[in-house]
């Protein structure tokens, strides 16, 4: 019996309880080719989240975007993306031929999402081909729904730094949603993530110990992002200002609290807590060319 998962994301699951219970849905549901329902998603996209290596090892996080379509499928195995980073992106010098890619297809409008994790198998003026490893379905908790629509923006500058900064803490503290890479280099079930996650507004809190404190709910039990932290604490938030289009990209090292470790209590409804030091930062303002309605909060937030 092949289990798809390395041994980060299984020591979370045994600590979580879950173990058993999760394998079966793993051999189910993780695929190493998109099933027809994922293929017709990708292609309707306007956008995609990405992560990927940096020369150094360290993941980094940002979004693709396009006329839908930019997004397709040759064939079952292979994702096609037509776009390519910017120069002052983080994710500019990740996308070599033969390097692990974390995708993952968001339509905030339905709340629907899919993975897929791979290898870039090609490279060009245009974009990259990404042969799949691993394929899967994530569960809509947690998302706030947005209508979306293309919009027209004039780029901003780029800025950059190290740590703390007032120049970006305040989108944190409105954001009630980011998106997280991490990875595990192992060559058996490894690979590199980008995952999603959403909360009250405000949900990430700057501790003080200078951390940002990052709420763990309940999930589909994977512990893809948690499993890759617990052996490799380097990590990449992206945080989206859904009204001007900014886009920060922060580097961090985690650090995974649960109850008896935490030092204090949970926010409502969390069930462990991610510590992230802040590192590098580049905040690109008004990049991203999109428009988004205002949020319509999920159902499955504490207090809903």
């Amino acid at each position: 019996m092949t289990i798809p998962f390395h041994p980060g994301e299984l020591d979370i699951q045994a600590r979580a309880g879950v173990l058993e219970q999760v394998a079966a849905f793993g051999q189910r549901a993780i695929r190493t080719y998109m099933p027809d329902q994922h293929r017709e998603f990708f292609a309707q996209l306007p956008w995609l989240l990405a992560a990927g290596l940096d020369v150094n090892g360290q993941p980094q996080a940002s979004v693709l975007w396009g006329e839908p379509g930019f997004a397709h499928t040759p064939e079952a195995t292979l994702l096609r993306v037509n776009a390519l980073p910017q120069a002052d992106d983080p994710l500019a010098g990740c996308l070599h031929k033969g390097w692990r890619l974390g995708l993952l297809g968001l339509e905030l409008p339905t709340r629907r999402r899919n993975r897929l994790n791979g290898r870039i198998v090609a490279r060009d003026s245009t974009g990259f081909t990404v042969l799949a490893e691993q394929s899967f379905g994530n569960c809509p908790r947690y998302i706030q729904a947005r209508t979306c629509s293309p919009h027209q923006r004039q780029a901003g500058p780029s800025l950059q730094g190290h740590g703390l900064a007032e120049d970006w803490l305040s989108l944190v503290r409105r954001s009630d949603t980011l998106f997280i890479a991490s990875q595990h280099s192992g060559e058996h079930n490894g690979g590199v993530d980008v995952s999603h996650r959403g909360g009250p507004l405000g949900f990430v809190e700057l501790g003080q110990d200078g951390r940002l404190w990052l709420p763990d709910y309940s999930g589909n039990n994977l512990f893809n992002t948690l499993g890759n932290l617990l052996l490799e604490p380097r990590c990449a938030l992206l945080f989206i200002d859904f009204a001007s289009g900014d886009l920060l990209h922060l580097e961090a090292r985690a650090e995974i609290l649960w109850p008896a470790n935490a030092g204090h209590p949970l926010p409502p409804g969390a069930l462990r807590m991610v510590a992230l030091e802040p590192g590098r930062w580049t905040l690109r303002r008004s990049r991203l060319p999109l428009q988004f309605g205002d949020a319509e909060p999920s159902p499955h937030l504490p207090g809903a």
